[in-house]
């Protein structure tokens, strides 16, 4: 005796009736048909998974009211996905009218933001490069007064050492670096 499948006539009835591997094997046969009618309608790939996804609720949905003609499932599924391409075609098409609408001012360039955070690492690089060759009290005032904004009185206190201190070392440093990095190097130590 050989097994035949269910019509989808019978697999909606089971639906109708709560049988959730019914509509499983529902969904098997006919999801590759509503993705592909869903994907010739709006041209995206994501946007016809999206539309798939919500034909199928509907189905679940509405299984103990809809009703097939013919005995087959499928017509129902396509015009259900058509109805929602055309829901999404009209919502996409409302927002680019607000984005059209929207001030043509837009913000920087991020890739200007990007590039310019290069060339800031770049030239750190080549400042720590030459702040590791100064002499550790020199670094240590460097890091303080003019990288980290703390004023000469109270690194002298943080370090140990006079206010007097901590001018020399600061001034030292800066010619060093100066000598080190060139003409640059007083924009940049900055």
């Amino acid at each position: 005796m050989t097994q035949t499948e269910p019509t989808d006539q019978e697999l909606w009835a089971a639906v109708a009736a709560g049988d959730e591997a019914a509509f499983g094997t529902l969904f098997d046969r006919h999801s590759r048909a509503v993705y592909n009618h869903a994907f010739r309608l709006c041209g995206s790939w994501s946007v016809a998974e999206d539309i798939t996804q919500a034909t199928f609720l509907v189905a679940w949905r509405r299984r103990g009211t809809a009703r097939l003609a013919h005995g087959t499932a499928l017509p129902w599924l396509l015009v259900v996905a058509g109805n929602h391409a055309r829901t999404e075609w009209r919502s996409a098409r409302r927002r680019r009218a607000l984005l059209g609408r929207l001030p043509a001012e837009r913000g920087p360039d991020p890739a200007d933001d990007v590039a310019g955070r290069l060339d800031d690492e770049r030239a750190m690089g080549r400042i720590l490069a030459a702040v590791r060759r100064l002499p550790r009290a020199e670094r240590e005032a460097v890091a303080l007064c003019l990288w980290s904004g703390v004023g000469y009185a109270e690194a002298a206190a943080a370090l140990g050492v006079t206010e007097v201190a901590v001018r020399s070392r600061v001034s030292r440093a800066r010619a060093r670096l100066a000598a080190l990095l060139g003409p640059d190097a007083e924009e940049e130590d900055r």
